[in-house]
């Protein structure tokens, strides 16, 4: 993956990982709360139907309780009551129902089937026994009990609520209830609302989490566009000022041969004419014998600065006896070409710089040289080269005119300052620069590589 698929990457998936904790928090907290919901939906509403329940029951009780309270308690009392509370009747589906304390049912007013029978031991699909259950709620005095039951209007067996109570003195079981569908339908469409608004809002998050994702990545990608063309730039002006580099280079060595070496050959080339024709016209054999001799040293002189632009170019010593004795003898050839006083000390310590840091400090040494030469105006120029463990440092002072650094600087011409501190940080060294009239100092710290130590 490339770095700048990696950076969109990173971008996303923390935004991507946000959201879905999000989400999954949102589904979450919807649902308790739709829980509830529906659960106090369904108080609310049981709450309702037991006040009504206890209503209708209380109603029956007063209907039937001058026979109750006669006294007598006779079959034909007995019969009468279970003749009003089988005309009692609320709606569809509301009815009662009177058991005895063995479970066998005394009066149903919508299943007559069920009149006579033992119902003791009858269970809903719930494995409740609901004769039984329905006499210990009627006995404890709390009245109510929940269960399932075969709904007259439908045939389907629905969940019920009850409210029983004791005639204690017939030993009877009276109760009534009502079926529980449209507290099921009421709880189950506020959990469909729940449902809904959580479609809702998780399509809402989807939404804004698009449009997030979509800005980061467009961010992302604006801003690889603009580091890409960034560092095209960046490219260019560096191709550039190699090109430029490299063609400095070539008109400096092009000036060495045409002002230097060209010169001289062909003064060299006119001595040589001019001894052949003093020796073709028997001028004088001495006259033409001091003309070659002349052409000779002309040609040794050739010979110097052929071997002096090499060296220029790269040191032969550098490789031979190593980077002290190189530095040694630019500053001997500096101090002999400039006429400055120069002076040179180093520790002599053995040494094992990384790949291309020796030639980068020759180098280093050959601009301030040469800067100093240039624009300095300089008489003494001290050069020092220490090794250690941890690194090897160069300083080149010089007592000239000084200068202004952050100005030269922000100049950029040549190969210069800028070149000197790319070649250190290239090599991760410290690079400092301090000039004041009458001392201007370059100091250059590189890191150390012992003898032994994998490259």
């Amino acid at each position: 993956m490339q770095l700048k698929h990696k950076i969109v990457a990173l971008g996303i998936l923390p935004l991507v990982l946000a959201i879905a904790v999000i989400c999954a928090l949102v589904i979450s907290l919807n649902r308790q709360l739709g829980d509830q919901q529906a659960q106090l939906i369904e108080d609310s509403i049981l709450a309702s139907k037991r006040a009504e329940l206890k209503n209708y029951v209380e109603m029956a009780q007063s209907l039937i309780e001058p026979l109750y309270d006669d006294g007598h308690g006779d079959a034909r009392a007995q019969q009468q009551v279970l003749e009003e509370l089988r005309k009692l009747s609320f709606g569809v589906n509301g009815y009662f129902f009177v058991y005895d304390r063995e479970g066998r049912s005394l009066m149903h007013a919508r299943q007559s089937d069920l009149v006579g029978k033992d119902l003791w031991d009858m269970k809903d699909p719930h494995g409740l026994p609901v004769i039984q259950a329905l006499l210990n709620t009627a006995q404890s005095g709390e009245g109510f009990q929940r269960y399932a039951w075969n709904k007259p209007s439908s045939g389907q067996v629905t969940d019920k609520l009850a409210y029983v109570v004791m005639l204690d003195r017939w030993g009877w079981m009276l109760g009534t209830g009502i079926y529980l569908e449209d507290v099921e339908r009421a709880t189950q469409q506020a959990r469909d609302e729940v449902a809904m608004g959580i479609r809702k809002t998780m399509l809402a998050i989807a939404a804004v989490a698009l449009v997030a994702v979509l800005l980061v990545f467009a961010s992302g990608m604006t801003l690889n566009v603009s580091e890409h063309r960034l560092a095209d730039k960046k490219l260019q002006r560096l191709t550039q000022r190699i090109v430029s580099l490299q063609e400095e280079e070539r008109s400096r060595v092009s000036r060495e041969l045409h002002d230097g070496i060209s010169q001289v050959l062909v003064s060299i080339k006119f001595q040589f004419e001019l001894a052949s024709h003093v020796l073709e016209n028997d001028q004088g054999r001495d006259k033409g014998l001091g003309i070659l001799r002349e052409a000779t040293q002309r040609l040794g002189d050739a010979i110097g600065e052929v071997r002096s632009l090499s060296h220029d170019l790269r040191s032969s010593l550098l490789d031979t006896l190593g980077l002290p004795a190189a530095i040694g003898q630019l500053a001997a050839e500096f101090e002999q070409r400039s006429g400055l006083v120069v002076t040179y000390d180093d520790n002599e310590f053995a040494c094992d710089l990384v790949d291309g840091a020796a030639v980068s400090l020759f180098r280093i040494v050959q601009e301030g040289l040469t800067n100093i030469e240039r624009h300095a105006r300089a008489r003494n120029v001290s050069i020092t080269l220490h090794g250690s463990e941890d690194g090897v440092r160069l300083t080149v002072v010089d007592d000239g005119i000084g200068f202004n650094v952050a100005k030269v600087e922000r100049r950029h011409a040549g190969i210069g300052l800028r070149n000197i501190r790319e070649r250190v940080e290239h090599f991760g060294g410290q690079f400092a620069l301090t000039s004041t009239p009458g001392r201007s100092e370059l100091d250059v710290l590189l890191p150390m590589q012992m003898p032994g130590t994998q490259r």
